[in-house]
C-alpha cells in the first residue's frame, strides 16, 4: 500500500525543504533532491540510487509513474497532495514528481576513462547556471568527464540539477584541488590545454586535440590560476574580434570542446 502525505507539516516534507535549501544538510544526510520527469528519467538510467519517489496524483498518475520507472520498484513511493507538492516544487511548470536520492562520491579515482579521453576541467565555477550549462555541453559532446577544481558551489544544489536538465547524471563528474587534478592528469598522460588571455596563448584551431586532452577553463572574472598556466601543455585562446576580450565560460568551453570533437570525428 502506498503511503500518502497531505500535510505540509509532515516531517518528510520538512526534510525535503531542508535538503533543497541547505548544502550542509545534504552533506550530513548524504541525500539530495531531484525534480522533474526528464531529470528523474535520467537518474534512473544512471548509477545514482533513489531513496524515495514522491508524486502528486492530481498531476501525474501512479500508472504513469510505473511506466517511468519501468515497473521496477526498488525504493519507497509516496503520494502527496497538491498542496504539499506546491510547497515543495520550485518549477514554474509542474510535472508532479520529486525524488530523494543518495549523494555519490565525486572523487577522481572513481573516473573511468577511455583510451584517449577528452575531459573538461572548470576551475572554481560559482554560478549554478554556468555549471549546468557546462554539464549540458559535456553531455552533448559525450565527454569522458567533467572535473571541477576547487569547487565553490555544492554540485547537488537543486539549481544546478535544474539548469543542467539532469545532465549531472549523464556525465562522469569529479572534484578536487588544483594540485590533485594536475597529479591525476599527469599520471594518466593527459595533455592540458589552458584557456587564457595570455600573450603566449595560441589560437585554439591550430592545436591538435586528437590525443588524450583536458580543456581547462576559468571564470570570466578572474581566469585561471597561475598554477594551471605554468603546468599546461599549451595555453589556448579564442580570437576575439569585437570590443570585449572574453566570453561566458560555458560558451568558451563549448567552442573549445566542439573543435576537439570536430578534429576527432
Amino acid at each position: 500500500m502506498i503511503k500518502k502525505i497531505t500535510s505540509v507539516q509532515n516531517p518528510i516534507v520538512k526534510e525535503i525543504i531542508h535538503l533543497q535549501e541547505k548544502s550542509r544538510v545534504r552533506k550530513n544526510k548524504g541525500l539530495f533532491i531531484i525534480e522533474g520527469i526528464r531529470e528523474i528519467s535520467l537518474v534512473l538510467k544512471s548509477d545514482f540510487e533513489i531513496k524515495t519517489l514522491l508524486f502528486c496524483d492530481e498531476i501525474i498518475s501512479l500508472k504513469n509513474i510505473k511506466i517511468l520507472i519501468n515497473d521496477i520498484i526498488s525504493f519507497e513511493i509516496i503520494e502527496i497532495s497538491k498542496e504539499v507538492y506546491q510547497k515543495l516544487s520550485h518549477r514554474k511548470t509542474t510535472e508532479g514528481i520529486i525524488a530523494i536520492a543518495f549523494i555519490k562520491e565525486l572523487s577522481l579515482n572513481k573516473l573511468k576513462l577511455s583510451a584517449t579521453p577528452l575531459i573538461l576541467v572548470a576551475e572554481a565555477p560559482e554560478k549554478p547556471g554556468n555549471i549546468g550549462a557546462l554539464l549540458r555541453t559535456a553531455d552533448a559532446a559525450n565527454l569522458d568527464a567533467v572535473i571541477i577544481a576547487n569547487p565553490k558551489t555544492d554540485l547537488y544544489n537543486p539549481n544546478i540539477i535544474r539548469s543542467s536538465v539532469g545532465c549531472i547524471f549523464t556525465t562522469q563528474i569529479a572534484t578536487g584541488t588544483t594540485d590533485e587534478i594536475l597529479t591525476f592528469l599527469n599520471h594518466n598522460q593527459i595533455k592540458i590545454y589552458a584557456a587564457a588571455l595570455d600573450p603566449d596563448s595560441e589560437n585554439y584551431t591550430l592545436l591538435n586535440f586528437k590525443g588524450s586532452s583536458a580543456i581547462v577553463v576559468g571564470t570570466e572574472a578572474t581566469g585561471l590560476n597561475d598554477i594551471w598556466l605554468e603546468n599546461s601543455t599549451n595555453k589556448i585562446i579564442i580570437p576575439m574580434e569585437g570590443e570585449i576580450d572574453s566570453l561566458n565560460v560555458s560558451v568558451s568551453a563549448a567552442i573549445l570542446i566542439f573543435e576537439a570533437k570536430r578534429q576527432r570525428n
